[in-house]
């Protein structure tokens, strides 16, 4: 495969999985307004990385100003119809790779929403708007899975989105890492709590598994590392793992830097204890996954994109 048709794929699958990603973190955010804590609209923009661009622009946070920067702004790469521009611009160069109804999913998509005004999306038509791009990305999703072959662009479609769900799923974690240390169970933070599970929509998932009222020390065991839960930081990466040594296999062997940093991750997901993680300090490892995380996208660049 081409270095650029492979990160046409590559990136397809992080921009698809990122929408989806800020549209979860506005729903909550909208929700948890009303408890009046002042926190959730800043949260969002740290879980996203986009406070910095956020804070040049309009230097003060505000439900509506954030609402408009990740859903719209065109100055905003990580917004969510920047995302959804970006992966159909994506698509567009590798459309005989993909099923006709993965691209026609996504241009319906781009369609929909890209002459959005603030009024599709603002005040209370904002959960609406929301659940509307989820369903897009899961349509989106559901046809790789049911329709394309797997060989090659279907690995790579799926590296990008392991690889950009394991960063938000970590994101999510370190901005509310400061939740899930033990301290008073009042009702605002029980709504808390949920907010980090409906987030990555793993509220049900968490009493299926635990079978027991919400604790914070459970909630990050199964965020980080129960493989029973797709979204979990030791699931997207052993996804990671597996479907790079998948393309290492289709390749002839070849193997390189993103191979060994994957297994290295993956191996230290798998067989480490949460109270390792807890007595370390919950923020400091989680920032150190995002960096490693991060590290891992540029050697898988390097190796497959960048040649290597």
């Amino acid at each position: 495969m081409l270095s650029r048709t492979a990160d046409s794929l590559f990136w397809l699958g992080r921009y698809t999985e990122r929408a989806a990603n800020v549209a979860r973190g506005l729903n909550v955010a909208w929700r948890l307004d009303g408890l009046g804590t002042g926190e959730e609209w800043h949260r969002i923009l740290v879980a996203s990385g986009c406070e910095p661009g956020f804070m040049e622009k309009h230097g003060e946070v505000t439900p509506e100003a954030v609402v408009d920067f990740l859903v719209r702004d065109p100055d905003n790469s990580s917004g969510i119809l920047s995302c959804f521009a970006a992966a159909r611009s994506n698509a567009r160069q590798v459309r005989t790779a993909l099923t006709v109804d993965m691209w026609s999913g996504l241009n319906e998509s781009w369609a929909q929403f890209r002459n959005s005004s603030p009024d599709d999306f603002q005040g209370e038509r904002l959960p609406e708007f929301l659940d509307r791009v989820r369903e897009r990305v899961l349509l989106f999703n559901g046809a790789a899975q049911d329709t394309m072959l797997r060989g090659e662009a279907f690995l790579f479609v799926q590296l990008g989105t392991a690889l950009e769900r394991a960063d938000n799923t970590a994101r999510i974690l370190d901005v509310k890492h400061d939740m899930l240390t033990p301290g008073s169970n009042g009702t605002v933070e029980f709504a808390q709590w949920q907010a980090i599970l409906q987030s990555v929509s793993a509220l049900r998932a968490y009493h299926w598994i635990f079978r027991e009222r919400l604790v914070p020390a459970r909630i990050a065991e199964l965020l980080i590392l129960r493989p029973e839960l797709p979204r979990s930081l030791v699931a997207c990466h052993s996804r990671v793992t597996e479907v790079l040594e998948m393309i290492a296999v289709g390749q002839g062997g070849r193997r390189g830097e993103c191979h060994r940093l994957s297994g290295e991750i993956t191996a230290s997901l798998r067989y480490c204890k949460l109270s390792d993680i807890l007595e370390g300090g919950l923020h400091e490892w989680l920032t150190r996954m995002i960096g490693r995380t991060a590290q891992l996208g540029g050697a898988i660049e390097d190796f497959y994109i960048r040649g290597g």
